[in-house]
């Protein structure tokens, strides 16, 4: 008998109550993914509160994950060991996205501020950009380290857009991803042919960067080879397709995962992409996701940030960002 995913998905509870094996939210596009699923391992919603959650980042050194809460201005918490959510930063100058450098330091893009900042080991904070030839970066959205040291960022400029997520203003600069030197500082425009670049990572031997445009919608995602800090090529990977993408990451074998949302129910959640573009599964939320990392002991815990919850679920396989 076939199943009756709709039905399934509309009877889910998502409030912590035992749900039964499988979960439905846990979707096969392609048999290929199926080994990537674990059958007893369900979708987790670990809290929820929030206006537009964002940014997650994992922090295996502390055993918790940091994340943005951004129309709250404000950064939070959630600790693996007690489940417990808490303010790590507030405010946070309406930060979105979140990740570490070479050297565990916090890397966060701020869109009250524009500018892109590092947290060092003692708490303060150090502004590495905020400007790009004389001119005010637009709102710095998200944000990658690649290991030779080098910080990449997207500046689309949604938090100059409204009040909500920042403070509305006008454009200085053209939308556009950048570059940061890790010897010099200095940044430079590696690409400037989106509307809104969103979303960005790196393939695991990070010969291959790829970047979201949600300036368009349904959204594509775009791929491009990686030399000496310069971007080639820059076709469509994928597109979305009935909704958008927003952050995505990589997992050890090259499988793309996207945060995908504004489709409604049976599209919002988070798609997984095979390296030739196919997808192969689908992880469904009642919200729309923002954005994902993997994380916990073994960064084999997928966690998803979907508008107003933390989501996580167990999957088999690892993420492919560092560290």
């Amino acid at each position: 008998m076939a199943r009756d995913l709709a039905g399934e998905l509309a009877a889910r509870p998502w409030d912590g109550s035992p749900i039964g094996y499988p979960d439905p939210a846990v979707e096969v596009v392609d048999p290929r993914f199926k080994p990537y699923t674990i059958g007893n391992a369900s979708v987790e919603r670990l809290m929820t509160g929030l206006r537009w959650g964002e940014g997650p980042v994992w922090f295996g050194d502390g055993r918790y994950l940091l994340f943005s809460d951004i129309p709250n201005n404000r950064m939070l918490r959630w600790d693996e060991q007690t489940g417990v959510t808490s303010v790590f930063r507030q405010p946070s100058n309406n930060s979105n996205g979140n990740t570490r450098d070479r050297q565990g330091r916090l890397i966060s893009c701020e869109h009250l501020t524009r500018r892109v900042t590092r947290t060092e080991h003692n708490g303060e904070i150090t502004v590495l950009i905020d400007s790009y030839q004389g001119k005010r970066l637009n709102a710095p959205n998200d944000v990658v380290v690649h290991s030779d040291g080098s910080i990449w960022f997207t500046d689309p400029g949604y938090g100059i857009l409204l009040d909500y997520e920042g403070e509305r203003a006008e454009f200085e600069l053209e939308t556009a991803v950048y570059r940061l030197d890790p010897v010099t500082g200095k940044a430079a425009v590696v690409a400037n042919d989106f509307k809104r670049p969103n979303g960005l990572c790196f393939s695991p031997d990070e010969s291959k960067l790829y970047i979201v445009d949600t300036g368009i919608s349904p959204s594509p995602i775009r791929v491009f080879d990686v030399e000496n800090g310069r971007l080639s090529g820059g076709g469509e990977f994928v597109n979305m397709g009935g909704g958008n993408s927003d952050g995505i990451r990589t997992d050890i074998d090259g499988n793309l995962w996207s945060a995908a949302g504004w489709g409604g129910m049976g599209f919002d959640g988070v798609h997984v992409f095979a390296p030739d573009g196919d997808l192969i599964g689908r992880i469904l939320l009642p919200e729309p996701c923002a954005n994902l990392c993997f994380g916990g002991r073994r960064k084999d815990r997928l966690f998803m940030t979907a508008s107003q919850s933390l989501y996580s679920l167990f999957v088999s396989t690892r993420g492919a960002q560092t560290p």
